[in-house]
């Protein structure tokens, strides 16, 4: 009896290890893109533990005070795309995605000013 407590004593440990390290490898990382379209200044970040830490990099990268957060991800890709009177902002599953999907929806003049992916 003695020594099927144990054993069972040992299952359990080895589950919850194994369900502590699938949580740690399962947690999101964070990323951001924070813009000022009057200056077109931008900042951004990437892989962050946080979210509220990837939309403090990227606001305190951008180094404005008129500095909005435009995008937030986390698992995926986000682009900003700018021209002279409009941006636009998509996410994608790739950076390219991104990318594509910001140009078109901003239109003919945009330009990609920033992209972010995390893992």
């Amino acid at each position: 009896m003695r020594l099927a407590l144990v054993a069972l004593a040992v299952a359990l440990a080895g589950t919850a290890v194994a369900a502590e390290k699938a949580k740690s490898k399962s947690k999101s990382l964070y990323g951001a893109i924070a813009y000022e379209q009057a200056s077109g200044s931008v900042g951004w970040a990437t892989d962050r533990p946080t979210s509220r830490e990837a939309r403090t990099e990227a606001l305190n990268q951008c180094n404005r005070d008129a500095c909005v957060v435009v995008a937030t991800v986390s698992r995926e890709c986000a682009a900003l795309a700018a021209g002279p009177k409009k941006f636009a902002t998509q996410k994608g599953a790739t950076q390219k995605e991104a990318e594509t999907k910001a140009l078109g929806r901003c239109g003919s003049g945009c330009k990609v000013s920033a992209w972010v992916c995390t893992r």
